[in-house]
């Protein structure tokens, strides 16, 4: 359950991180746009907002994957249901406000991972 828990939690991390280059250095492409259902005149005007957007996706991932690398297991899982509580809920906030596949996207995968992180812990794991 353990191994399970942790291959989750950093490919969650890694989804993070290309959600991270899609948003701050691929905005302004046909990847994003794909991805986001946007054109290129709204991605010209919110280029700076979805740069802030990934920069904060960065941050989900680093704490995803510190949770992952964290030495002490007492500690990490902590650290792991703290950052995907955080991914189920901008998710659920996404998905209402402005794409509901975010909801698939996000928020099933982090559910997810949260159930085998905590049962993974309680496991001993």
């Amino acid at each position: 359950m353990l191994i399970a828990s942790q291959v989750v939690v950093a490919l969650i991390g890694v989804l993070h991180i290309y959600i991270l280059v899609l948003e701050m250095f691929l905005w302004r492409s046909e990847r994003a746009y794909k991805a986001f259902g946007t054109t290129p005149e709204v991605a010209a005007i919110t280029a700076p907002l979805a740069a802030n957007q990934g920069l904060y996706n960065g941050f989900l991932a680093a704490g995803l994957l510190w949770g992952v690398i964290h030495p002490n297991r007492a500690f990490a899982w902590q650290i792991q249901a703290f950052f995907l509580l955080c991914v189920a809920v901008a998710g659920v906030y996404g998905a209402a406000t402005a794409k509901r596949s975010i909801l698939f996207v996000q928020t099933v995968p982090s559910a997810i991972g949260l159930a085998l992180v905590l049962l993974a812990n309680q496991a001993g794991g």
